[in-house]
């Protein structure tokens, strides 16, 4: 398999996709949200113990509903569900939505990270994520940027601060994936002994600097260098989306998005704790007509897998710094690397 990145090395190299982002550098948090022209084919794989979610059990493959108009991955905890409200609000004006007689109804399914003890000022009167999910929504565009943005904003890990992450791939054949992710790990992003990134195997055209493997360190040396000495209730989540333009049912984006979570565990050591809400959407716009072997379609969860490590490390590396952070981001700690 031969890989090469799409012209932007976003997920919205998959045609038809938008990416939006809001943030408030207050509130320290933010909100990112996947649009597409058309209605997508999803289904969703949640492996952490403590997920924090909005509508996925529509996306169970005996589930009615084949189509969805969104998906918002927040900041908040709890109270970022309620980003949805802004999102859904938006999309019912544009007469977007479930058919349901002479009504549409906006299907948005909705992740949360626990990013509430960042430095932020979480002392709000009124629950300012409503308004920040229609502010991401109407930002919505092909082009959008990584790190400390939208979702990612206020993100952190057990090492540095996490962001906003985002890559894709392309295949002789005219099949993408694309990937977003929020990383707010509890375990590392990064080998503590050589400061290099876990998914440096997997890296395309230097694309998270191009820094090489970590080398003889093992994934036990990482374990003491994470928080897990220090493991909280509610601490953190990985979340993420993986999208591919080729025509997939819902029940094969249930297993493309069971695959992308192998990715997660190649770039973030340890993941899917139980304190942990790593969960990711598949998606497929349907653009492309084809019809998978066996062997072509379990290429196609490896792509995503794959993609999806790449998307990790390249959040963690263009996260910035911003006033009252509680870590440093990766180019501060590591920048003599």
């Amino acid at each position: 398999m031969t890989l090469k990145p799409g012209s932007k090395n976003l997920i919205t190299d998959v045609p038809g996709l938008n990416v939006g982002n809001a943030e408030d550098h207050i509130l320290k948090s933010g909100v990112s949200v996947l649009t597409s022209s058309n209605p997508m084919t999803a289904s969703y794989c949640v492996m952490g113990g403590a997920p924090g979610t909005r509508e996925t059990d529509l996306l169970e493959p005996d589930k009615t509903v084949h189509g969805i108009d969104a998906i918002v991955l927040s900041g908040g905890s709890a109270f970022g569900l309620d980003a949805t409200n802004g999102v859904v609000e938006y999309l019912r004006e544009q007469g977007k939505g479930f058919a349901m007689g002479p009504f549409n109804v906006p299907i948005v399914p909705t992740a949360i990270i626990f990013d509430l003890r960042n430095g932020g000022d979480k002392t709000w009167h009124k629950n300012p994520y409503p308004a920040l999910g229609r502010q991401a929504i109407e930002n919505a565009s092909e082009n959008f940027q990584l790190g400390s943005h939208g979702a990612g904003f206020g993100a952190t890990t057990g090492q540095v601060k996490g962001g906003l992450g985002s890559a894709s791939s392309i295949l002789s054949n005219g099949v993408i994936v694309g990937a977003l992710v929020i990383v707010n790990a509890m375990g590392n992003v990064i080998d503590p002994v050589s400061g290099k990134f876990w998914a440096a195997p997997f890296e395309l055209e230097n694309e998270f600097g191009g820094y090489g493997a970590p080398g003889d360190a093992i994934y036990g040396s990482a374990l003491k260098y994470s928080k897990i000495n220090s493991i909280k209730e509610g601490a953190n989540s990985t979340i993420g989306i993986v999208a591919t333009n080729a025509t997939i049912t819902k029940s094969e984006a249930k297993r493309v998005a069971s695959c992308a979570h192998d990715g997660l565990s190649r770039a973030i050591v340890p993941s899917h704790l139980p304190y942990d809400g790593d969960l990711i959407f598949s998606v497929s716009t349907g653009e492309l007509n084809i019809i998978f072997s066996n062997e072509e379609f379990a290429e196609l969860c490896h792509l995503s897998s794959v993609t999806m490590s790449r998307a990790i490390a390249r959040a963690v590396y263009h996260a910035s710094s911003n006033e009252n952070d509680t870590m440093k981001c990766f180019q501060d700690k590591y920048e003599t690397i």
